[in-house]
């Protein structure tokens, strides 16, 4: 195995006593290389996606674009029933008199923007996921109450079992444990 893991482990969880070691230890554990690690917490910890060198989301960029799709969708929509499918003149408006179009373009706007930062979230989180492997350790349930912790994989290309268990409780962890995949 020569300090690697067994195909059949996820990778190590560490435990941290405060939301202050957890920060500090996502600092140190960025600065080895790492790159297939989390922290987890029970509640946000500010400016931690920095330390642990987590790039913008691009969340942002679904919800842009879905909810000009959406604005565009609508007001076409509109123009063709006005001016193709029913064209009625009204008071003597033209066909196409876009102000009485705009707060249907709006909400089709609204509701493309918030389609998209549904399936923005989703697909970044990489959600649905029925199991993890990280539900396979008993004392991550304490995550949700009291505990932080980072997990380490074993894809990651610096991951040494030994090595990288050593780090962590160089850091402060008060537990370390192998997790099975």
């Amino acid at each position: 195995m020569s300090g690697q893991a067994a195909s059949t482990e996820y990778g190590l969880l560490a435990e941290f006593q405060t939301p202050e070691h957890l920060y500090q230890a996502c600092e140190k554990v960025r600065d080895a290389g790492f790159s297939h690690w989390d922290a987890h917490s029970p509640f946000p910890i500010h400016g931690l996606d920095k330390a642990m060198g987590l790039k913008k989301s691009p969340v942002s960029l679904f919800v842009l674009v879905l909810g000009l799709s959406g604005a565009t969708i609508g007001m076409l929509m509109q123009w063709w029933v006005a001016t193709k499918a029913y064209p009625l003149v009204i008071s003597g408006k033209p066909l196409f008199s876009w102000p009485a179009f705009i707060p249907i373009a709006f909400e089709c706007g609204i509701l493309g923007g918030a389609v998209g930062a549904l399936l923005g979230f989703l697909s970044q989180a990489r959600l649905p996921r029925p199991h993890h492997a990280l539900f396979n350790a008993s004392r991550l349930e304490r995550v949700t109450d009291d505990a932080f912790f980072i997990s380490i994989e074993t894809a990651d290309p610096n991951f040494d079992r030994e090595s990288t268990a050593q780090l962590l409780k160089d850091l402060g962890a008060t537990h370390v444990e192998a997790v099975a995949a």
